[in-house]
Parts: C-alpha cells; structure tokens; sequence
C-alpha cells in the first residue's frame, strides 16, 4: 500500500454495516473491497505510523508495515467479536509495527516518550487513592495533559522485555522460568479480543457501576467492603453488580 494514496480515497465514513460488509467480500478474495477498506483506514495507520517516527525509522517503512497490520486484522476480523473494527485493527497495526522495530533491532525510546511514562505511572499513582479505582486512559491523559493515544504509547514503550529464562520465584526451592508460565497461560486472539470488548464495556459504566465492577473483580473485595468503601448498602452494591453482568453478559455474548 502506497501512503501516498492516503489523499486519493473518498472521506466519508463508512458505517458499521458497510464495513462489514467490506470486509466480508475482501475476506471472500475481493482485493477492490480490501483496498477501499484499506483507503478508508488510511488516517488510523497515518497516526500510529507517527508515533514511532522518534524511534529513527522512516514514515513510509513505518505506513507500510502498519498496513501490513491493517490487512491481518481484515483477514481475521470476526463479526460475533463484539467489537470495532477499528478497535481491534489498532492493536493489529501496533503489533505489526512494534514486531518490525523489535527484529530490526533494539527500540530507542526518546526522552520526551520517558517523561510522559514517568508523569503517566506517578499521577494514576495519586488518582488510584483519590478514586478508589485506576483512572481510565482519558482521566490520566487528561491530568497530564497528554492525548490518550500518546500515553498509551510512551507507557508501553518503556515497557523492559522479559529475558524467556529469567526466575520470576523459587517454588520449593526449585526456580519458575517466565517461560514456564507462558506456556502454561497460551492466551488466544479470542481471549484478547474478549478483553479489548470488556475494557470497552466497563468504559461506558456510570462512575459508580465501574468503580463496583473494578473493586469486585480486579481488586477482589468484598460487597460489604465494596459498600463501606462507597458509603451505600451492600444490598445496593449487590443490585448494581448483578445489573452490569447482565449488561455485560448480553453485549458481549
């Protein structure tokens, strides 16, 4: 794909049926149906390409590989995912790119990408006590003043790759490997997008709903800590929780 057609495609957006609808027919061998898809989707590459630029690796390799990203996630996309499409193209491209960098050779993670890290991991530091909760993506950009998409990127680019043979600890006097534990967790593409649509999900919950969600199940407390936490009964923690998994449970399935 030339980044250069980036300007020659229509700008209208495609609506969710239409997209569907694309990727059905490119996925059926209709390479015309990929290649609009591929036009449509040129802005998402464009900005994720960007983000990498400090890393001392040229625009156009960037946009070709993220296109390569683009065109996995069209053949593997999957309807009854629950999701975006754009939503799950995102990590595809980023994988892609990150793969490419990462066989060529050590990533270089510039100073200003280190200090929105640093800024990003103290402040949900601070609002993790104030809120009771971890701040979402947004709330943190916000605070820092940052855009979402730049955080997520200087976060995970600091991110020390783990050494496949290192001692993560000593059961029984005999030392687990961070390769033991890989193949033993084998997380699927299933399973990640089964994630990506719950953190969707649970980012559309009314404040206090998340907070519920979040304290239950990703920080295990109780209801009736739940409840003395939030000021409310644990009868109403219990409604609030029931109500959400039910929402939860017919959105994604």
């Amino acid at each position: 794909m030339d980044s250069k057609k980036k300007n020659k495609g229509s700008t209208a957006i495609l609506t969710h049926e239409e997209t569907l609808e694309l990727i059905s027919k490119s996925q059926s061998g209709d390479k015309e149906s990929e290649e609009l898809l591929i036009k449509k989707n040129v802005g998402l590459i464009s900005s994720i390409a960007k983000r990498f630029i400090s890393r001392g690796y040229e625009f156009e390799d960037l946009f070709q590989i993220g296109s390569i990203g683009l065109i996995k996630a069209i053949k593997n996309f999957d309807p009854t995912f629950s999701v975006k499409f754009s939503t799950y193209a995102v990590p595809m491209i980023m994988g892609e790119i990150k793969r490419f960098i990462r066989d060529d050779g050590i990533i270089k993670v510039s100073r200003s990408m280190k200090e929105i890290a640093k800024k990003g991991r103290i402040e949900r530091e601070k609002m993790s006590k104030e809120l009771g909760r971890d701040p979402t993506i947004e709330e943190l950009a916000k605070e820092i003043d940052v855009s979402p998409e730049d955080l997520v990127v200087a976060m995970d680019s600091t991110i020390t790759p783990g050494y496949l043979y290192d001692t993560i600890y000593q059961d029984d006097g005999s030392p687990v490997l961070l390769i033991d534990k890989i193949s033993e967790q084998n997380i699927g593409d299933n399973e990640i997008v089964d994630r990506i649509a719950l953190q969707e999900v649970i980012d559309k919950l009314d404040p206090k709903a998340r907070q519920i969600i979040i304290l239950r199940y990703f920080k295990d407390k109780t209801q009736t800590e739940i409840a003395q936490m939030l000021g409310i009964s644990q009868v109403q923690v219990s409604r609030i929780e029931k109500r959400v998994l039910a929402k939860m449970k017919s959105i994604l399935g």
